[in-house]
C-alpha cells in the first residue's frame, strides 16, 4: 500500500530511512534528532510525502519539502528486501501528483549513484549542476576573529544560488542553534552541533583582503569540531580554489536533478 505521510509516521520513517541508507554510497548514521532536524529544516510536508507499507512496516518512502512554489526531495529510499520492484519509481510518481501546485521539484543524488541517477532521468529529472561537498580541520582557530550577530534576511547577495539546505529560508527553519560571524563585508553561518558552515559570503569589492579566511577560522573555533560545507555549486572555481588553500579537502559530489511540474 502507498499513501500519504503524517506526523505520526516520524518513527516508521525514521526505521525505515536507517534500513535504507544502512548499505549507502557514502555511509549515513544519524540519531533520531539529527533526522528529525535535517527534515526540518529542509521543510519536510508529511502530507506532501509518500511511503510505501507492508502491513504497519514501512518499506520505503519520499521525503518532500516545500519552499514557496519549489519542491524538494529530502530522500528517497526502499530497504534492502524489497528493492529493484519498481516502489522508488511509484513512490516518485505519486509525489508528482502530490506537488502538482509546484513549478518544479528538486532532488540530489551521489553521482557514483548511477542506478538511482538513471531512474531519475527517466521521470523527466534533468541535470542542472553538480555539486561539490568539502571538509576542512583548522585545529588552531581563533573565534576572536569576528564578533557575532543574528542573521537578519542577506546582508550579501551570493553570486550563485545558495543548494535547498544552505538557503536562508532553510537555515530559519533550523531548530538546532546556528552562529552568524560577520560585519557588512562578511559573513558566515556555521552550526556548532555537526560543524555545517551553511553560508560563507564576502562582498565583491571586499574580496582578497583576509575576510573569508578570518570567518572560516572563526566558525571553525565556534563549532570546536572540523568544519563541514555541503553542496557548493563546483562552477565557483574561486571559491573552490580558497577552500583549497585552506587545505579543505573534497569530499562527495552531487548531482543536482530538477523536474518541471
Amino acid at each position: 500500500m502507498i499513501r500519504t505521510l503524517t506526523p505520526d509516521d516520524f518513527e516508521s520513517l525514521y526505521a525505515a530511512f536507517q534500513s535504507a541508507f544502512s548499505d549507502y554510497v557514502v555511509k549515513l548514521t544519524l540519531t533520531r534528532e539529527q533526522f528529525a532536524e535535517m527534515i526540518t529544516r529542509r521543510g519536510w510536508r508529511p502530507e506532501l510525502s509518500v511511503g510505501a507499507f507492508e502491513g504497519d512496516l514501512m518499506i520505503a518512502f519520499t521525503i518532500n519539502g516545500v519552499d514557496g512554489d519549489r519542491a524538494y526531495d529530502s530522500g528517497t529510499g526502499v530497504v534492502p528486501t524489497h528493492r529493484r520492484t519498481g516502489l522508488a519509481r511509484a513512490l516518485m510518481e505519486r509525489s508528482f501528483e502530490l506537488l502538482r501546485d509546484c513549478s518544479e521539484y528538486v532532488l540530489e543524488v551521489i553521482d557514483a549513484n548511477t542506478r538511482a541517477a538513471d531512474l531519475y532521468r527517466s521521470l523527466g529529472f534533468r541535470e542542472t549542476r553538480g555539486l561539490q561537498c568539502w571538509a576542512i580541520d583548522i585545529p588552531d582557530a581563533s573565534a576572536s576573529e569576528f564578533p557575532l550577530r543574528l542573521l537578519d534576511g542577506n546582508p550579501i547577495a551570493p553570486d550563485i544560488e545558495p543548494s535547498w539546505q544552505n538557503s536562508t529560508a532553510s537555515i530559519r527553519r533550523a531548530r538546532d542553534p546556528h552562529v552568524v560571524l560577520g560585519n557588512e563585508d562578511a559573513y558566515a553561518v556555521v552550526f556548532p552541533s555537526n560543524g555545517d558552515l551553511s553560508q560563507l559570503l564576502v562582498r565583491r569589492e571586499t574580496r582578497r583582503r583576509g575576510l573569508g579566511t578570518r570567518l572560516v577560522r572563526s566558525a571553525a573555533a565556534v563549532a570546536g569540531k572540523p568544519l563541514r560545507i555541503v553542496n557548493v555549486d563546483e562552477s565557483d572555481r574561486g571559491f573552490a580554489s580558497f577552500l583549497e588553500s585552506l587545505g579543505a579537502r573534497r569530499t562527495v559530489r552531487q548531482l543536482e536533478m530538477v523536474r518541471t511540474l
